[in-house]
């Protein structure tokens, strides 16, 4: 390959040991995407009026849950490594060694947040749609975590922003080449501006009852589709395309299908975010201001229409 102008160099360690134990780069990414979607939805959920600490008791149950569907999707849709010729079984279990898949922390998180709002007496729509934008923005910050892995890149490039990666890193039969499309910062990006994209919506058109969540996994999968093209680590084929790609596109689709059906049977904002006679109703703004103060919050509801929440992974596919 043709020398390049310039590229974006690939950091020398992706873990530190203080003392017999080691700190893993990506393990602080998905934690720092972590609080970063907890602080955003937090004030997204007080300026609609949900209580202080409810985003917090609902973390709780979504983030374990996340974890454990994250690697049961990858252990799913990766199974040669566990399952295949020389695997070992009992290694899917060993979490800190890499492998996390978003569709299944999503799913399962989703299962986990639901249990949460329950128990605090939140709306679950209400929850996933103050969620949505933070989800992004977490996604984006533990997508750095691949950066400093050298790992999931896309096909080679001598694009002035190529990726630099290590010969030690590189995948098979391509030994030789040095510079590679950055997916994950063509990924982090796209998340970054699709957040800014749902906050404006939601403020624009008052989306509620779900939507926004909805309008997050669409987006979402369009961006993630054009990116997995570019991906040239193995990764499971069905006729002729990277399983995350079909999946993309199944689940973007049917967010889209959902997205529409609820708009024309609930064209109204969302109510009340707490399940009446399940919480305290919030007097007034809540502490985090008004809607108009929060990012991308919501207004409150009509009147009308009021009712009365291995971090030492290597990747996440």
């Amino acid at each position: 390959m043709s020398a390049v102008l310039a590229f974006i160099p690939s950091p020398a360690e992706s873990v530190w040991h203080l003392g017999p134990v080691p700190l893993r780069a990506y393990a602080f990414c998905i934690l720092a995407g972590i609080a970063l979607a907890v602080w955003l939805t937090d004030r997204r959920w007080r300026a609609r009026g949900g209580l202080p600490g409810q985003v917090s008791d609902i973390a709780l149950w979504a983030v374990p849950f996340g974890i454990v569907g994250g690697r049961l999707y990858h252990v799913v849709s990766s199974p040669e490594a566990y399952f295949g010729e020389g695997g070992d079984p009992v290694a899917a279990l060993y979490i800190w060694n890499g492998g996390l898949g978003i569709w299944g922390a999503v799913a399962l998180g989703a299962l986990g947040a639901w249990f949460g709002c329950r128990a605090v007496g939140a709306r679950f729509s209400s929850y996933a749609d103050a969620l949505a934008p933070g989800l992004l923005l977490a996604q984006a910050v533990g997508r750095f975590g691949n950066w400093f892995n050298q790992e999931l890149y896309g096909r080679p490039t001598t694009l002035p922003w190529a990726l630099e990666i290590d010969p030690a890193h590189r995948e098979p039969g391509f030994e030789d080449v040095a510079t590679y499309h950055p997916t994950f910062l063509y990924e982090a990006l796209w998340n970054v501006g699709a957040a800014v994209l749902l906050i404006w919506a939601q403020r624009r058109f008052r989306l509620g009852r779900g939507r926004v969540f909805l309008a997050y996994v669409v987006v979402y999968c369009a961006g993630r589709v054009w990116i997995e093209a570019l991906r040239i680590d193995p990764a499971e084929q069905v006729l002729g395309l990277r399983l995350n790609i079909w999946t993309c596109l199944v689940v973007g689709l049917a967010a889209l299908v959902a997205f529409v059906v609820s708009a024309r049977r609930h064209p109204g904002v969302e109510d009340s975010v707490l399940v009446p006679g399940r919480a305290p109703a919030a007097e007034g703004p809540a502490a985090g201001g008004t809607a108009d103060q929060a990012d991308g919050a919501a207004a409150p509801a009509p009147a009308e229409e009021s009712g009365g929440r291995d971090t030492a992974s290597r990747d996440v596919r």
